[in-house]
């Protein structure tokens, strides 16, 4: 709700569509989750990327993924509890949110 506040208020004043850019980029690092961040856009950038890599190697190269590429980890975990038990997915939030606001 505060980001379509925030654009609404940009294109009231004309600000340039970089500023909302830039807003966005800082609130989906912020938003880094398992429970939330589809797994395409953690393997789309280098840092979260190699934090997956780290805990579940070979992921970003598995082409069994690329049906649930457009899903969370957490969506796909009840497809695969077996495979995203919960500690899992809480030692990858963990990393996730250890990245510097730069990683994005």
């Amino acid at each position: 709700m505060k980001s379509l506040i925030l654009a609404l208020a940009l294109f009231a004043t004309g600000a340039p569509a970089v500023a909302l850019a830039a807003d966005s980029t800082a609130a989906s690092h912020a938003a880094w989750s398992t429970a939330t961040t589809p797994l395409a856009d953690l393997i789309a950038n280098p840092a979260t990327k190699a934090v997956l890599e780290k805990h579940m190697p070979g992921i970003s190269t598995n082409p069994e993924i690329e049906p649930v590429k457009g899903l969370s980890l957490k969506a796909i975990q009840r497809y695969a509890p077996d495979r995203l038990p919960d500690a899992l997915l809480a030692a990858i939030d963990a990393d996730l949110a250890a990245l510097p606001a730069a990683g994005h």
